[in-house]
């Protein structure tokens, strides 16, 4: 998907490229959500490969959970919600970061 591909870049009064931070969504609820409980080694990128056969789509997953997301390790025993529609997250992320 290349989610950083929009970011925007910018420059300082002096110069300095910089890309502006992404904005992420909130990610709704839906009645078609995947739940799954992890075991130890499980991370967000194996879980995005497995459920969207994509594990660049690693984010959805973690913003759709309110564990620790400094890594892409998952606790062991914790039900994650897997977001049904990827493509409707990726549709208001995009937007939201078209609009910068």
């Amino acid at each position: 998907m290349g989610r950083y591909k929009k970011i925007k870049v910018s420059r300082t009064s002096e110069g300095v490229k910089y890309y502006r931070n992404p904005i992420f969504p909130e990610i709704p609820l839906s009645s078609d959500d995947t739940y799954a409980i992890t075991t130890a080694g499980d991370r967000y990128d194996t879980l995005a490969l497995q459920f969207y056969n994509n594990a660049s789509l690693w984010w959805l997953i973690a913003g759709a959970n309110s564990f620790k997301k400094d890594s892409l390790v998952v606790p062991p025993g914790v039900q994650v919600r897997i977001p049904a529609n990827p493509s409707n997250v990726i549709d208001l992320y995009n937007k939201l970061n078209d609009e910068r």
